[in-house]
């Protein structure tokens, strides 16, 4: 069981695993314990110990010296004693050095499970240790395995998994293939630890636009939002904190080589590289490019923005199915209602016609209104006394007054008829006109009586 070389094993293994020395050592210290108690019952008192300048482990079993022994696994006579320590007296402890070599094949299986089961802890602790501080990093991984639509990637001295929802639509791999992915998660759990990759999540964009690109890496140039679409598109906000770097020419680089680079990461994924603003209209207007805009109203109370273009600008501010849009409200943290200068122009002119509709509101008092942001009356209605004590000239009584009609005006709105004018000459209603003008089958009828 003892290993003359055993200092070499240990430095060898430990730098194959990553496992510490000192661990491998308290393994087998544990290990010889547990062989020891197997051959010479659990009541033995040992002590293991590595000795390191031997470069080996040495058991001692102690026993207590007495006059008479009534335990021989704990106790040794005085006789006996006096051979081993010529000084021993009563109630001393003598401690002699166990051969392994006496150790049974039952006890030396027992010692290499031990090993076994401390060595896979030890390398779990080491695995979680090394890569627990490694998240948000890019690791690059060979496909080993598919477990149940999952990518299982080898990591050289552990694996690690993609998950299904992790992966890029439209992204296949085969076994062997070289994978590059965002380590998102390292959980330690009763089963080893789980190193959770993925190839979806916008840090991994943004991780790789930082190897791209030094001045992101130095600090030049900051990433200040980062939305994806995987597989489809992405946009990507900067800013630089030195006024002749451009942070959008930095990312892009010579012919585009940055930004080429990681589009090929990413399989063609488009990216759209935003300048950030520090307003956030601003910021808004340039994610929602190249679309121009006319006007932007702002409701920082809930966080929207009311976005008005152009109308042949509108498709492209929208892009395809909503893409475009969507995008740039998930980067700006803005909730963004985009509308065609027409349609806004008709719900403006809808909610215009709403004031001038409410009984104390003239035409003056209507602009007015309008001038201070309360552009109909269901605005007004969901207004309080202070909003509009806002308004020129506006009185408590008043604006009280106004909301109460705004209200009323809201839950029982004006029922718009369409009413068709009918000549002097035509029939008011069908069945004057059933009247008056003969059916095709009275026509028939009156032509066979005639005959007959």
């Amino acid at each position: 069981m003892l290993i003359t070389d055993i200092k070499r094993v240990i430095e060898q293994v430990g730098r194959d695993k990553g496992i510490d020395t000192n661990v491998l050592v308290s393994a087998l210290e544990e290990a010889l314990r547990s062989a020891a108690r197997k051959k010479f019952g659990s009541k033995i008192d040992i002590d293991v110990k590595y000795n390191e300048e031997l470069g080996e482990i040495e058991i001692f079993q102690f026993k207590e010296v007495v006059a008479k022994v009534e335990e021989p696994e704990l106790q040794i006579s005085m006789q006996e004693g006096l051979k081993l320590d010529p000084e021993c007296e009563i109630g001393d402890s003598l401690g002699t050095k166990i051969d392994t070599g006496t150790f049974g094949r039952i006890a030396a299986q027992s010692a290499k499970q031990v090993i076994i089961q401390k060595m896979k802890d030890a390398e779990r602790d080491a695995v979680y240790s090394n890569f627990i501080n490694r998240k948000g990093e890019i690791i690059n991984g060979i496909v080993q395995r598919f477990d149940r639509n999952n990518i299982i990637v080898n990591l050289g001295h552990t694996e690690a998994v993609l998950p299904n929802r992790e992966q890029v639509p439209r992204e296949n791999y085969r076994r062997g293939d070289r994978i590059r992915a965002y380590i998102m998660d390292v959980r330690n759990d009763s089963h080893g630890p789980q190193i959770i990759l993925s190839r979806t999540h916008p840090e991994f964009l943004a991780s790789l636009f930082r190897t791209e690109v030094p001045e992101i890496a130095e600090g030049i140039v900051n990433i200040m939002g980062t939305a994806r679409e995987p597989g489809s598109r992405a946009k990507f906000a900067v800013a630089s904190n030195e006024s002749d770097v451009d942070p959008v020419g930095a990312c892009v680089g010579m012919k585009g080589s940055r930004v080429q680079n990681v589009v090929q990461e990413l399989r063609g994924e488009k990216i759209d590289i935003i300048p950030w603003h520090v307003d956030p209209a601003k910021f808004v207007c340039n994610a929602l490019a190249p679309a121009e805009i006319s006007r932007v109203i702002i409701d920082e109370e809930h966080r929207t923005m009311e976005v008005i273009v152009p109308d042949e600008f509108l498709s492209v501010a929208i892009g395809k199915k909503g893409q475009n849009v969507r995008l740039a409200s998930k980067l700006t943290r803005w909730r963004l209602d985009v509308k065609g200068e027409v349609q806004y122009s008709a719900v403006m002119k809808d909610g215009y016609d709403s004031l001038v509709n409410l009984p104390q509101v003239s035409i003056t008092l209507a602009d007015a209104l309008y001038e201070k942001g309360f552009f109909s009356a269901d605005e007004i209605s969901r207004s309080t006394i202070e909003d509009l004590m806002q308004v020129r000239g506006m009185t408590q009584e008043e604006a009280l007054s106004l909301i109460d009609a705004a209200r009323e005006y809201k839950n029982n709105p004006p029922i718009k008829e369409d009413i068709k004018e009918t000549g002097p000459n035509e029939p008011k209603d069908l069945a004057e006109q059933q009247d008056k003008e003969p059916s095709d089958h009275d026509e028939s009828m009156k032509t066979k009586e005639d005959t007959e």
